[in-house]
């Protein structure tokens, strides 16, 4: 993610990593997001029993691990012990590190919660990552992060037509406004240039919805289909 008020290239996200190729939120599934010319990977995060931030969307490990178990039940040193072949749950520091091994590349870290904003940042915070890393979520999770973070770069997830209040935008100052794809028109982002906003958005798979949320103006598009989408903002069959 990075500013886009000179109105820079679209940006490529990868959501989650490259999970048409690898499971998603593993390494292999973020390395080769980033191989495939990820502008930025984005990631989602849980904190494991004893407080360690990991990536996995969902509460419990039953959809991707088999494991039924909620991941907060669950310590770090167990986690490791839950591997598919080559694949298991990574940390987020391990994330991080593979990201900034990548010149100029970014990780996005979807909070849907408050609740691991803190080790969260602790964890970015520890590897001296805070310039590398952007956040977005709902206007809870991301005010948790304003507090702990008052430079971090931040995408107010948004599921509604209008544009927030200017309290809570005045409050929170986020860099981008991020809809869901469906909602993003000329109309949306020009509103959204006037408040001072970029406009991020997800989660496009198809071409055509991909070259539309271009020519209404997005700066940042998620896709699960990254190389995809950089063959369409490169001009590329």
């Amino acid at each position: 993610m990075s500013a886009p008020a000179d109105r820079r290239p679209v940006l490529a996200v990868a959501h989650r990593g490259d999970p048409y190729r690898y499971r998603e939120n593993t390494l292999p599934s973020v390395e080769s997001a980033l191989a495939a010319g990820a502008d930025a990977v984005e990631v989602d995060v849980q904190l494991t029993r004893d407080g360690v931030p990991v990536l996995l969307h969902d509460e419990t490990l039953e959809r991707l691990w088999g494991d039924p178990r909620p991941v907060r039940r669950v310590t770090l040193d167990q986690l490791d012990e839950l591997r598919d072949g080559h694949l298991t749950v990574p940390t987020l520091a391990e994330a991080v590190k593979a990201v900034t091994a990548t010149p100029a590349a970014r990780l996005l870290i979807d909070l849907d919660d408050p609740g691991p904003a803190a080790a969260t940042w602790a964890a970015v915070t520890g590897l001296g990552a805070e310039r590398r890393v952007a956040f977005c979520g709902p206007a809870t999770a991301m005010l948790a992060v304003r507090a702990l973070a008052p430079e971090a770069e931040i995408a107010l997830t948004w599921k509604q037509p209008r544009l927030p209040a200017a309290d809570l935008l005045a409050d929170l100052r986020p860099r981008f406004i991020n809809p869901p794809f469906g909602l993003v028109t000329a109309d949306f982002t020009a509103a959204a240039r006037d408040a001072g906003l970029g406009v991020s958005t997800w989660t496009a798979d198809l071409r055509r919805t991909m070259r539309r949320l271009r020519a209404a103006g997005a700066d940042s598009i998620t896709s699960n289909r990254i190389g995809v989408l950089r063959s369409v903002l490169d001009g590329r069959r």
